[in-house]
């Protein structure tokens, strides 16, 4: 019991102290406790405007306070009062952007700072009325992960800063604002909209979408925003979304945030959803039609837990946020839908895993879990490392201990870190305890957390479900199966996806052809059946692909497909001209999460 103690006090006491070096803020000093914004979206000129709020908790003496801000015009800083305060932007930091100080006189805790966005906000994404699904009206959203929270409100935009926050925003009366938090699910006539997050949050997961969107509840606690144009298909594409959230509170104890929506973005959306609290953001191109993407809006749900619920301390850390959450989605996924289900979404993300290792390099500091970014953007440590790699280790554990056991571990880590923030460090000091490791099974933990690549014996997904597609690619490829021939009835995506991803890359022009005679692979309107066949058959000389690759790169802007899409064309000599023009073109349409990416493909 008293080791147990000093443990949680140790723990309790480096939560406090610990350095974020993505971050200017000094939080043992001076730490951002409450944010109030009142901000004004003008969708004519794109600028975001108004006054930051910030409530502070300061040490006694200490003159100034350090805040996160990049390429914001700093007009004004006041105290509570009114009186103005004495600030300077220093110098600029790659990644970074300049850090904001400001003079605190001794009784001073409270501030405003007025500002505005530029155009280089690059959290923001203005879209025209021509790139949404409605045509008519403009759109905006926000990417707040890993550090661009600081590009549209000037905040303390470390994982390991929490606070509470509201809002007031005014939009044109035509739009509707959603944030993540308590959300209005209809427009009023006034254009004005009041939003407030009363649990902690680091600023990462503050976040805001404004456009033409509709609002359908699916549940008592859940319900999706759209467009108009895309909200009974996006209704029905989520409609185990109230049984996903019982699945997981089932799991791993209540769920603490009230609602849990989600809203359907713009395809330019640059990631699959981000986990914003109450209101997860996704990307259209889950829209499969028949449901079997959905695993993205579990993966985004676990986040509820790992992740937002308990927070890494530092992005050297990511792990703690996506291996959990890799591996709490699985079992939502095995809970609703089976064991066999599950075990497919598992060798895609080792198939996964192995491609990141073998581009990284298996010796590659960046395959570690525990990363060093330190002087890099921290948007460079979110890889399939920190998800797949991250999972089997948790897998590891469950194995070690039990699944009882380690289920039972997962209910108290969550309570115990509720709304706080953890390092690997803190972590490994409370699992030893907790799950009582032997001095071998910490080493083992150890190495998988500290040394690149993955161990020697570690236990390869598996499923039954693929091995029944494996036939069906032997026979196909040996000749002994025509298309039509092959057995595929009720086959799932993710089956396909495996059948796609294992075909032989010397796969002749003739049997490609024949595949696609019969499936229609290169139309196919699911977006990741689509990106497996064009990454696969264009490398091959099928031309018939190149339009569609072009047509999928200027409507899709999910960094998940765009990317490596670009970097095969890019390697293609018949197409490389042909990928940087189109690259041209189809840039403005992607947010610069995306953009700045794919930059580096063609510089």
């Amino acid at each position: 019991m008293i080791r147990t103690i000093l443990i949680l006090l140790l723990i309790s006491s480096s939560l406090l102290m610990a350095h974020d070096y993505h971050s200017f803020a000094k939080p043992e000093d001076c730490a951002l406790t409450h944010a109030k914004f009142d901000l004004n979206i003008d969708f004519e000129n794109k600028v975001i405007s108004g006054i930051a709020y910030l409530s502070l908790k300061k040490v006694k003496n200490v003159k100034e306070v350090f805040i996160d801000t990049k390429d914001l015009d700093i007009i004004s800083v006041n105290d509570i009062s009114g009186k103005a305060l004495t600030f300077e932007l220093l110098e600029k930091v790659e990644f970074l952007g300049r850090a904001l100080r400001i003079e605190l006189p001794n009784d001073i805790s409270e501030i405003s700072i007025r500002y505005k966005t530029t155009t280089k906000s690059s959290a923001l994404q203005w879209l025209s009325p021509e790139q949404t699904k409605g045509k008519k009206y403009p759109f905006l959203f926000t990417q707040g992960q890993a550090i661009l929270s600081r590009t549209w409100i000037p905040v303390q935009d470390s994982p390991g800063i929490r606070f509470t926050w509201e809002a007031n925003i005014s939009c044109d009366k035509n739009l509707l604002p959603v944030m993540s938090g308590l959300n209005p699910q209809s427009k009023n006539a006034s254009g004005n909209y009041h939003f407030e997050m009363n649990k902690p949050v680091p600023a990462y997961l503050i976040a805001l979408a404004v456009g033409n969107l509709d609002f359908k509840s699916l549940g008592p606690k859940t319900g999706v925003y759209s467009e108009p144009e895309m909200l009974e298909m996006s209704a029905l594409e989520f409609s185990d979304l109230e049984a996903m959230l019982q699945a997981a509170e089932a799991l791993y104890g209540e769920y603490k945030w009230g609602r849990y929506d989600v809203i359907v973005l713009p395809p330019s959306f640059p990631f699959g959803g981000m986990e914003n609290p109450m209101l997860t953001f996704a990307t259209p191109t889950i829209l499969a039609g028949d449901k079997s993407l959905t695993s993205l809006i579990a993966h985004e749900l676990a986040h509820s837990w790992s992740g937002n619920l308990v927070t890494n301390q530092t992005w050297d850390d990511f792990w703690l946020n996506e291996g959990f959450t890799v591996y709490f989605e699985r079992r939502i996924m095995e809970s609703l839908y089976g064991k066999d289900y599950a075990d497919m979404l598992a060798v895609l993300g080792y198939q996964d895993l192995i491609e990141t290792i073998t581009d990284l390099g298996n010796e590659s500091d960046d395959t570690k879990l525990k990363l060093n970014l330190k002087g890099r953007d921290a948007d460079d440590g979110m890889t399939d490392i920190a998800y797949e790699k991250g999972c089997l280790l948790l897998l590891q554990l469950e194995k070690m201990k039990g699944r009882q056991a380690f289920d039972k571990f997962l209910n108290e880590y969550f309570n115990n870190f509720a709304f706080k923030s953890i390092s690997t460090e803190e972590f490994l000091e409370y699992i030893s305890e907790r799950l009582a490791l032997t001095a071998d099974e910490l080493s083992v933990m150890k190495t998988w957390i500290y040394q690149p690549g993955l161990p020697g014996e570690i236990a390869i997904p598996s499923s039954s479900l693929f091995e029944n597609v494996d036939a069906e690619i032997a026979a196909f490829v040996s000749g002994k199966k025509e298309p039509v021939q092959l057995e595929v009835k009720n086959w799932s995506s993710h089956e396909w996806l495996h059948f796609l991803r294992n075909l032989p890359g010397n796969l002749s022009l003739d049997k490609v052809e024949n595949l696609d005679d019969v499936f229609e692979f290169t139309a196919s309107g699911n977006s990741e059946i689509k990106f497996a066949w064009l990454m696969k058959v264009i490398p091959l000389g099928y031309k018939k692909a190149d339009k569609a690759a072009d047509e999928f790169l200027l409507s899709v802007g999910r960094r998940k497909f765009v990317l490596p899409m670009f970097k095969m064309l890019a390697a293609q000599p018949r197409l490389k001209e042909h990928a940087k023009e189109l690259y041209s073109n189809a840039r403005l349409g992607y947010h610069s999460v995306t953009a700045q990416s794919v930059d580096e493909v063609f510089n």
